[in-house]
């Protein structure tokens, strides 16, 4: 796994809901390898691990990684202290990314809360034909609405209070789309209950799913076992490690 390690400077920074930071940096070498679905490790002052944070946008023209983070612990928080013109070290792009088809084939990318940032990437590679699904609990947690109708696809929005788009959750959304039309491939990257339910339906319909999973890191290299998870290839089970075989996985291959 190639990858780099640096100290790259904050470009800019918003407050896009509470709790929820987006960061533009600056870093060329990672920018010119990324691709949607990878990550980057964050060393956070006074902490001895770093944080791993999903890719939101790459932009290898200006050289910037779009990372879109919450706070979630003492860790983020600190780092949600950083502002434009401040470094911040980065080690990446890290892990294996989603699997984008011709642009011309038809995505669906289905988002819960912090999982939608690192599906705007996915879902920009196939403009018109791609169509963005997120949820989130009410109006005032909503993110990137505009960037994923900008890339061009089309969006429903769920809220679970119905404050904002429409009332329920995204899975709900899901089949309804899934009565009219069959997608070439799904992308899913949020809570664990909403990925199983969009695997099964991916299996059900017959459609490629590929899986983005969340989990506690250490190294963030595949050097330790702290992100293991069970899968299956070959009809063998075994484990994978999120950090480096994923963690971006084919939903038939991961035991959820």
């Amino acid at each position: 796994m190639a990858y780099t390690q640096s100290l790259y400077p904050i470009v800019r920074k918003q407050n896009l809901a509470r709790g929820v930071y987006d960061y533009t940096v600056h870093c060329p070498e990672m920018a010119a390898e990324a691709v949607p679905g990878q990550f980057v490790h964050i060393r956070v002052p006074g902490f001895m691990l770093r944080r791993p944070i999903s890719i939101c946008g790459i932009d290898r023209e200006k050289g910037n990684l779009r990372l879109v983070m919450e706070v979630r612990g003492e860790g983020t928080e600190v780092l949600s202290r950083l502002n434009e013109g401040e470094l911040i070290d980065l080690m990446g792009p890290l892990g294996h990314g989603f699997t984008l088809l011709s642009p011309d084939k038809k995505a669906v990318v289905i988002g819960g809360g912090i999982g939608v940032p690192p599906l705007l990437g996915a879902i920009a590679h196939y403009g018109r034909n791609g169509t963005a699904i997120t949820g989130f609990r009410s109006a005032s947690a909503v993110i990137l609405q505009e960037d994923f109708q900008a890339a061009g696809a089309k969006t429903v929005l769920c809220t679970d209070d119905g404050t904002k788009g429409e009332k329920g959750f995204v899975t709900g959304a899901l089949q309804k789309l899934l009565e009219t039309e069959t997608p070439d491939i799904l992308y899913a990257c949020g809570p664990m209950p909403m990925l199983k339910a969009v695997a099964k339906m991916a299996e059900e319909k017959g459609i490629e799913c590929e899986i983005s999973l969340e989990e506690r890191m250490a190294c963030g290299v595949g050097a330790c076992l702290g992100c293991a998870c069970r899968t299956v290839k070959n009809g063998v089970e075994g484990y994978s490690h999120v950090c480096k075989d994923g963690p971006v996985f084919n939903s038939r291959e991961v035991r959820l």
